[in-house]
């Protein structure tokens, strides 16, 4: 036999090994990797829409929390997975600000990943401390300005979305505000609160409680367009802020080979679970926005977002781990 047959027959056997395995998937567990602990925004997004994906699916789907490293131990743990639709990630920002934050990974976002679909995107809220003397984002400029290196800015720690939101709002205005970083989200929240710091970036659903008490005051959310659980809070750019966006997106992705029959099952089912009336009431809950993609338009979204955050890291001048 020939070698251009021989390899037409080997590649004959893996498409339809493919076909077949697409057929019957999925016949068991499928695992989702979460690179952040239980508990936390993506935690609660999981838990809301992954009873009802798993039933459209007809298999369970569990959670494995593997924390660390900003989302890293997770994205390689799946990067190194099989490629059969049964170990997930539940991808977050660190696919495109990660490979700039820490050196020697183990996972290559573009080569070691199939995105499936968005399943949530969240939008953050700068919010101050009631004591800081400003009602709104040009005053608190104009204060910030007024007393250069006095203001200080809270973050779960140094990286995550949330200090990247208030590093590009020290670019876009030019401000002397300095970054005080945290381990968690809650203990730097509980810092704003006490005064000192006086300002940070916030997920919209931890900070609402607060805002809602008055303990916190908002000046505004960091998307496109206003967030439904804050309508009277001004967008950035309606606050003055030029060409000013930051939110926090979550999605699915799996391992690189999964075959594309698999993946498009995959879509369908998160696209038929996300127009469910209990999913889109359990979003609202958590203060969650809907979002789904194209398996295409959530890679267009990666490397859109890396080309983006790459040039705010390089600016802020953050150093990798």
């Amino acid at each position: 036999m020939k070698r251009r047959e021989c390899l037409s027959m080997a590649l004959g056997l893996l498409m339809t090994g493919g076909a077949a395995r697409a057929q019957t998937y999925p016949d068991h567990v499928i695992k989702v990797v979460n690179g952040f602990g239980a508990g936390g925004g993506t935690d609660l997004l999981l838990r809301t829409l992954l009873p009802k994906l798993g039933e459209i699916l007809g298999q369970q789907m569990i959670i494995d929390y593997r924390p660390g490293a900003g989302g890293n131990l997770a994205m390689d743990i799946v990067a190194k997975a099989a490629p059969d639709g049964y170990t997930l990630l539940m991808g977050s920002p660190g696919l495109a600000t990660n490979p700039f934050l820490y050196r020697d990974l183990g996972w290559d976002a573009k080569k070691d990943f199939v995105p499936i679909s968005l399943i949530g995107a969240v939008q953050n809220v700068l919010v101050i401390n009631p004591a800081v003397p400003a009602k709104n984002v040009a005053e608190l400029v104009a204060l910030a300005k007024k007393q250069p290196g006095t203001l200080n800015f809270a973050s779960p720690g140094a990286g995550t979305s949330l200090h990247l939101a208030a590093e590009l709002f020290k670019e876009a205005e030019s401000l002397d505000i300095q970054h005080v970083p945290y381990k968690g989200g809650g203990q730097a929240m509980n810092d704003v609160l006490a005064g000192k710091p006086e300002m940070m970036f916030q997920v919209v659903g931890a900070a609402l409680p607060y805002i809602q008490s008055g303990k916190l005051r908002a000046l505004a959310v960091t998307g496109t367009k206003r967030s439904s659980v804050l309508p009277d809070v001004p967008t950035m750019v309606e606050a003055g802020v030029a060409n000013y966006s930051a939110y926090t997106w979550n999605g699915l992705l799996a391992p690189a080979g999964t075959p594309r029959a698999i993946v498009e099952r995959l879509h369908d089912a998160i696209v038929k679970a996300m127009n469910d009336p209990s999913v889109v009431e359990g979003y609202a809950r958590i203060g969650q926005d809907q979002a789904v993609s194209t398996p295409e338009e959530f890679t267009k979204l990666i490397a859109d977002e890396t080309a983006k955050w790459s040039e705010v890291i390089k600016k802020a001048n953050i150093q990798p781990q």
